[in-house]
């Protein structure tokens, strides 16, 4: 899989390197390039942004340098990822169908956001995704595109060592996962359930299940049917 990604902070990605992705990427199952929008900026103080036309607080990101930039990556077999607090919730159902994916290309915003006409733009030629990680605003695209990433990534064949450990993960049936225990079985008072070490797989998968569906009513009812 290719991945580029389009910011004005590329060092920000440098955290990339390190645990499964990096393996990865040493690899080779993946390739990722980060591409600095500031040099595709006209003026010399590398200007990618400027007031509104409206008016209104903040600085919104000039359409020029993001269409010299993309026109650049973006292929005929390319999704544009665009992290958006207005886009639609990013799931695991996303990061999935993202990981099938030849090609991801993502484009960090900041600021107040990039000019619609960018999105308006390439939305006529290419798959354009507007994903929000919730219901909160950062500073920018980056943290966004990392957590993307990270969801996605290790869903591709040979980034995760044991693949039949992503079965078993929250949201994978639309439960979030079980608790987990390992030794010692007491600790500070607190004892590992008795069924875990009984070696009754059927009991265990039984029980893990039932905590499943117990553990999502308390902490995510909204992913429970009506």
């Amino acid at each position: 899989m290719k991945i580029d990604i389009v910011t004005i902070f590329p060092d920000f990605f440098d955290v990339l390197e390190v645990s499964l992705i990096g393996k990865a990427l040493d690899k080779n199952l993946i390739d990722i390039s980060v591409h600095d929008l500031r040099e595709a900026a006209s003026d010399p103080h590398r200007s990618v942004d400027d007031t509104p036309y409206g008016g209104g607080a903040g600085m919104v990101m000039s359409p020029e340098p993001w269409g010299v930039t993309l026109d650049k990556v973006l292929t005929k077999d390319s999704v544009l990822v665009v992290p958006s607090p207005a886009g639609r919730v990013f799931t695991q159902a996303q990061a999935k169908e993202l990981a099938q994916k030849d090609h991801l290309v993502f484009a960090c915003g900041r600021y107040e956001g990039i000019d619609q006409r960018v999105i308006d733009h390439y939305s006529a030629s290419y798959t354009v995704l507007e994903l929000s990680l919730g219901d909160y605003v950062l500073n920018g695209g980056e943290v966004a595109v990392v957590a993307m990433l990270e969801a996605t990534l290790r869903l591709v064949p040979g980034v995760i060592g044991n693949p039949e450990s992503l079965t078993e993960e929250s949201h994978e049936e639309g439960l979030v996962e079980y608790p987990s225990y390992t030794k010692p079985r007491t600790w500070r008072g607190l004892d590992v359930p008795e069924v875990l070490l009984s070696g009754h797989h059927e009991q265990i998968r039984q029980w893990r299940h039932e905590q499943s569906v117990a553990r999502t009513k308390r902490m995510r009812p909204d992913l429970l049917p009506d």
